[in-house]
């Protein structure tokens, strides 16, 4: 069974277009099909336990309370994946993101939404080696499905 992906817009600091959000859930739904067919890594994967996972996308400020609240480490990041089925995506960090990278901001924030799909798969990135591992599931779904989302 394929979770329900819900993207909520939690911060006012960077518009976010409604038709966004909707092209977000449903890139997010294919991805999460996809990665549950051929990317689970690991038996203790929470992503088939699913039945939604809820995308959250906050400011800086949150971002940097949740980082150090939760992982210890102070400052923004740009995504952090709860087992329990959240993903938090900070916004503004897309963004700069996007802009260093010559990408469209959507297609940085629909990589993060892969990306936390692919930790409640079971993959890590914490060590080269992973973090490698990781990158040659993500891009090429990126890739892949950036069509259909990015058509809005």
């Amino acid at each position: 069974m394929c979770p329900e992906i819900i993207v909520g817009n939690n911060q006012a600091r960077t518009e976010i277009p409604e038709a966004w959000l909707v092209a977000l859930e449903k890139g997010g739904s294919m991805a999460a099909a996809e990665i549950l067919a051929s990317h689970l890594h690991g038996g203790d994967a929470p992503l088939p336990e699913h039945e939604c996972v809820e995308v959250a996308l906050v400011d800086d400020e949150t971002s940097a309370r949740v980082h150090e609240q939760f992982m210890g480490i102070e400052g923004e990041t740009d995504v952090i994946t709860f087992h329990h089925g959240e993903i938090v995506i900070g916004v503004e960090v897309a963004f700069r993101q996007a802009a260093e990278n010559g990408e469209p901001p959507l297609r940085e924030l629909f990589r993060y939404i892969v990306h936390g799909l692919l930790h409640l798969a079971g993959h890590e990135d914490e060590e080269d080696d992973d973090r490698a591992r990781m990158e040659a599931a993500q891009e090429p779904l990126v890739a892949r499905l950036w069509p259909v989302v990015g058509e809005v």
